[in-house]
């Protein structure tokens, strides 16, 4: 394999999951592609990972001392990486280990690739689909949807392709495009972060892929359960907020009027109905949110929570 590959720099972010970090730096040991650096920023507040340094030399470990959420991590990361390429990958992640060379390669098949993301696999049925790419979000409503999402991967998604936005749980980008990007937009926190990443990635010019022949798998549950009121309010506030930055003109009327007759209503109707005052009362304060926060407030790229 050439010496002259371009460095990755790989980032994951802690919180409180210093055990499952820790099996996906035993998965970062396998794998065959030479040239990387592995950054890990630690944004626990209750369990700290002080023996991730100790276990695992080679990776260069960050301790933010609070937790700045996905986006500000994963920023934290950023500015400390060295490589030619940032590959954000979940924590909660293991890899398969050639993952790296079919992206890379995919990244220096064509300057216009922004961002490339890998085939993602749920990791407790290792043959189930998670990402296999996705379909446009509708500017209107702000829902999109995953291809091949819980289907078994029998090949039928293996061909690279275009793809609307990324997965969060892995995705790479070239130092050029980051630099003319710039960093996450921290105000989202928790949920939506990556997909308004991707569209600054697509208003400055670039498009992002699909890579099949790179897989990762997620342990992120098949089975959703019972939201936590913290996921309510998010989902609720930053919906609204991505499709606040990233629609216009028209489409951003008719998206203000879906909200306020029917989004909100029906939503707001599911929770009275099952009496569930709680996340009635998190969904209200996230839509909310969004009328006591001023246009310059949403365009701040990297503003804090």
């Amino acid at each position: 394999m050439p010496s002259n590959l371009p460095k990755v720099s790989i980032i994951t972010v802690n919180f409180n999951g210093t055990a499952v970090t820790a099996e996906l730096l035993h998965s970062l040991e396998k794998i065959t592609y030479p040239s990387i650096e592995v950054v890990v920023v630690d944004n626990s507040n209750k369990e700290p990972g002080h023996q991730l340094p100790i276990d695992f030399p080679w990776i260069k470990y960050l301790e933010t001392g609070a937790n700045l959420g996905f986006a500000g991590g994963n920023n934290r990361g950023m500015e400390i990486a060295t490589g030619d390429y940032f590959f954000l990958l979940n924590n909660d992640t293991e890899v398969d280990p050639g993952f790296l060379e079919p992206l890379v390669s995919r990244m220096q098949s064509d300057k216009t690739i922004g961002i490339v993301c890998p085939k993602i696999l749920y990791f407790d049925e290792p043959d189930t689909i998670q990402f296999a790419g996705f379909l446009p979000i509708n500017p209107v409503t702000g829902r999109g949807f995953s291809i091949g999402h819980f289907e078994k991967d029998q090949g039928q998604y293996d061909v690279a392709r275009a793809t609307s936005r990324a997965h969060g749980a892995a995705m790479m980008y070239s130092r050029e495009a980051f630099e003319k990007v710039g960093m996450m937009a921290e105000l989202f926190f928790l949920y939506y972060e990556e997909m308004d990443y991707c569209e600054r990635f697509k208003r400055a010019g670039y498009s992002i892929w699909y890579e099949p022949k790179s897989r990762i798998w997620h342990k992120e549950s098949m089975s959703t359960g019972k939201g936590s009121t913290l996921k309510t309010y998010y989902y609720s506030r930053n919906r609204l907020l991505y499709l606040r930055r990233n629609t216009f003109g028209l489409q951003r009327i008719l998206m203000f009027l879906y909200y306020f007759f029917i989004a909100v209503p029906k939503n707001m109707l599911s929770y009275l109905l099952k009496r569930d005052w709680p996340h009635l009362k998190a969904f209200w304060q996230g839509f909310i949110w969004n009328f006591s926060n001023s246009k310059n407030d949403i365009h701040d790229k990297i503003s804090a929570v």
